[in-house]
């Protein structure tokens, strides 16, 4: 027996899309934190010690962070090459400016204190916050226009051939309402885990903010449900479901329709679980930061971002990437992965490096626990930055 037969097609393609969506809210729980602490910089420490405070908070880990977003990538380029090919190909523009969001990070980590002067540090500390506001925006864009479907098709001999014109396409009104979406959730996140970091005056206006974040992603994801039922148009097969086959997007035949995003939840009530943990946690992490309790409110927080991301993969499924300009073309869990051999292989892998990295994460940040001590930095003891 072929040992790779022991799992059947179908039931990979499900087990490596729910690794997808695993890694994707890994990196949101995790660096999602970061880029909302870099994105709050500014407003929530004003002089000089507060915002190395800030930054050092996230100093020591924000490097193992950044092993979500490559495991992300991998997975996608791995598991699902057509994926990785459209979107990486299509939204080069939105990626080049995430890779320079991204890139001024560790550059304004590393600079930000080398030079004792005002003007030099405020500049790094916009830098940090361009890091920090850029990706959280433009991720959410991005989830945005792959609800409403991307303009690609793919030719008889599955080339690929992206019909997009400029980036500004990609910042159409509903997808900069999911880009606030994301901003919102991330920056509510980032609070939390300054409250968590951070003393005094630093902790309490993380703890303002937080709170408007909170309430804000509560209110965007609504708006952003509300016009997805009311105004964009959903995909579905309109041919036989083959989930076991060979990938061929062009095998199958599928047409937009209205309501269709909202069909999996009407099928399968337990799904409705993904929107309310998504309410119900920012929710939670407003009236716990307005109770000042530090440990619930990241949790309550993460378990808000679980549920918004998750929302959105349920809502789609097995569209993964949906086509605008030709239907059959959309790519979905059936019909655009890689070979079962692959799969199995890869989900070996998974299953022996992911949990060494979990448990590797976990002991640094029980090593790393406690608050970023004002006096240390004042010093210049004990903290890198």
């Amino acid at each position: 027996m072929i040992l790779h037969t022991l799992i059947d097609y179908e039931t990979l393609r499900i087990i490596w899309w729910l690794l997808l969506g695993v890694l994707l809210i890994g990196f949101a729980v995790t660096d999602g934190f970061d880029l909302g602490t870099g994105a709050l910089l500014p407003f929530v420490a004003r002089t000089d010690t507060e915002r190395r405070v800030v930054i050092n908070s996230v100093g020591p880990v924000w490097e193992g962070n950044q092993v979500w977003l490559i495991l992300g990538g991998g997975a996608i380029f791995a598991a699902w090459p057509p994926l990785y090919a459209v979107s990486f190909s299509g939204f080069y523009l939105a990626m080049f400016a995430i890779l320079f969001a991204l890139i001024l990070r560790p550059v304004g980590f590393k600079y930000r204190s080398k030079r004792d002067s005002a003007t030099w540090r405020s500049a790094w500390d916009w830098a940090l916050f361009i890091g920090g506001f850029v990706p959280a925006l433009i991720f959410g864009v991005a989830v945005g226009n792959v609800l409403q479907g991307v303009p690609f098709r793919l030719g008889s001999d599955l080339r690929i051939f992206y019909e997009g014109t400029t980036l500004f396409e990609l910042l159409n009104p509903f997808a900069l309402l999911c880009g606030l979406v994301s901003l919102s959730m991330l920056l509510m996140h980032g609070a939390a885990w300054l409250m968590l970091k951070t003393e005094g005056p630093v902790a309490e206006r993380s703890r303002r903010y937080g709170s408007i974040a909170a309430l804000a992603t509560i209110v965007l994801f609504a708006l952003g449900g509300l016009w997805l039922w009311a105004g964009i148009d959903g995909y579905r097969f309109t041919s036989e479901v083959i989930t076991n086959g060979p990938s061929n997007p062009l095998a199958k035949s599928a047409e937009q329709a209205s309501g269709v995003w909202f069909a999996n939840y009407a099928a399968h009530p337990w799904t409705m679980a993904a929107p309310a943990l998504g309410f119900a946690g920012a929710a939670l992490a407003f009236l716990l930061m307005r109770a000042k309790r530090e440990v619930p409110t990241i949790l309550a927080s993460a378990l808000s971002i679980l549920g918004i991301i998750s929302t959105v993969g349920l809502a789609m499924f097995p569209f993964i990437l949906p086509s605008s300009i030709d239907p059959r073309s959309s790519l979905t869990v059936w019909d655009a992965s890689s070979s079962h051999l692959t799969l199995f292989i890869m989900l070996v892998v998974t299953l022996i490096f992911v949990p060494l990295i979990v448990a590797y994460t976990s002991w640094v940040y029980r090593v790393l626990w406690g608050k970023v001590d004002e006096k240390a930095i004042r010093d210049g003891q004990g903290h890198a930055y």
